[in-house]
């Protein structure tokens, strides 16, 4: 028997998963966004290349993208609850682990494969099921959700500074590893709308026991039904593609600035609790551009891809811009920009997500956007470091950064014109099908 989906709640226990979502981003993307002041800490114990230590953050991020449609196909097969508390586990287990620092490659196991794994784990189902419970709220909910990365990185900035100059970067990793451990009690506050297992249990009363039948139908009337298969066929479908496309040339992009702006800072002069500072800054901004940009599209009054077009255009041009620093006012100055525009992208990008495929695949689409984007984490870090040894300059991963932004807003332009047009074409079908030929319908009844 067909079931109805009914509406998201928009509201009620809603916002205490958008409060759950909102720590666990900041357990999770804002660890990975300051791991740069691991960055010299490693490269100067091992002794290794610029381009050899990025690996690390290299293999984090493509296995947070990796892990991601196996946490969605966990979600449908589970629930969110039950993968965001297994993320929990695997991310201590990383930095526990990467606490020994045997080698280059035991770090490339654990700080990179286990806590890339972990983070993927508790973040895809997080940002997951926000967007079932919101659907009129949904772009403020998820950019208050997203935000979260942005107030931790605030203050995780000086604290993981701190715990360097105190513990040495090999004790961070443990403390900090201890501080992921919360994830799992987010994870238990993430009340399932409907699980799999649920619905099939109430299906298997009602074949056995008698008079279940209305019962059953209202149960599953009150929420919205968990889709049981992952949607592979999306990779079809030249919306998702052109999408799929933008999101590996951000990915190579996004995670750059994060990585090389410490280095940066120091070669620059700026000493270091100076640059812990920028990192608040960069905090700061991206969390008031999150708000700010989920406010407005909450509105309604922009196309949300044309929304984040504009955002990519212009954070594109903060990250060509901020390598003109010459000294911390300057640093900090073009760090705003950058964060401010890099919040209002990250505010609305999933949820243009969810428009070009709508919630019934949204689960499937966000896993399989998530592997296919996973091609350009895996690669920018690193390209970005061989350009930075090539050229003997920081500065240089910037450039590759703002010039892959560029290219990515061509597809969303493109994903923008393909969907006016089909658009178009629907209208002018349904136009064409309601009008009224009376005189044929007169010959037909005589």
């Amino acid at each position: 028997m067909h079931v109805k989906d009914s509406n998201p709640p928009d509201g009620g226990y809603g916002w205490v998963v958008v409060v759950s979502a909102f720590m666990v981003m900041g357990l999770t993307a804002a660890v990975l966004k300051t791991f740069g002041l691991f960055f010299v800490e490693i490269q100067q114990h091992f002794d290794e290349l610029a381009s050899t230590t990025s690996w690390i953050t290299s293999v984090t991020i493509t296995m947070f993208h990796l892990g991601a449609p196996v946490a969605s196909s966990l979600c449908v097969r589970y629930t969110h609850r039950a993968v965001v508390i297994t993320g929990g586990l695997l991310a201590f287990s990383g930095m526990a682990l990467g606490f020994l620092g045997l080698n280059m490659l035991w770090m490339y196991a654990t700080t990179g494969f286990l806590q890339g794994l972990g983070i993927s784990f508790s973040w895809t189902p997080a940002i997951s099921i926000v967007s079932h419970y919101f659907s009129k709220k949904r772009a403020l909910a998820n950019a208050i959700a997203s935000a979260g990365e942005c107030a931790f990185a605030f203050t995780f900035g000086p604290f993981f500074q701190w715990l360097i100059s105190q513990y040495g970067w090999k004790g961070a990793l443990l403390i900090i590893g201890g501080v992921q451990l919360n994830i799992c009690v987010c994870g238990v506050l993430m009340r399932p709308l409907a699980s799999s297992c649920l619905l099939e249990a109430s299906h298997s009363e009602a074949d056995t026991l008698p008079g279940n039948g209305p019962s059953r139908i209202d149960k599953e009337d009150k929420y919205p039904i968990t889709h049981k298969t992952f949607n592979w066929m999306l990779a079809r479908q030249p919306e998702f593609v052109l999408y799929a496309f933008f999101g590996i040339l951000a990915a190579m992009s996004f995670f750059v600035p994060p990585l090389f702006l410490v280095p940066l800072s120091y070669s620059l002069g700026i000493d270091e609790s100076w640059t812990a500072s920028i990192l608040s800054i960069l905090a700061m901004v991206d969390f008031a551009g999150r708000l700010l940009c989920g406010w407005y599209a909450n509105l309604h009054v922009t196309k949300t891809v044309h929304l984040l077009t504009m955002t990519i255009t212009l954070i594109s041009t903060s990250l060509m811009l901020l390598p003109l620093a010459n000294n911390y006012l300057s640093l900090a100055i073009f760090t705003g920009f950058y964060g401010f525009f890099f919040g209002t992208t990250v505010a609305v990008h999933i949820t243009v997500l969810a428009d070009v495929v709508g919630m019934p695949d949204f689960d499937s689409a966000l896993g399989l956007f998530m592997l296919i984007r996973s091609t350009g984490g895996f690669v920018g870090p690193s390209l970005a470091g061989l350009i930075v040894d090539m050229a003997g300059d920081y500065r240089a991963g910037f450039y590759m950064a703002g010039a892959t932004l560029v290219l990515s807003a061509g597809f969303l332009i493109t994903l923008d014109q393909l969907q006016q047009r089909k658009e178009s074409q629907a209208n002018t079908k349904a136009e064409k099908s309601t009008v009224p030929y009376p005189s044929l319908h007169l010959l037909k009844l005589q």
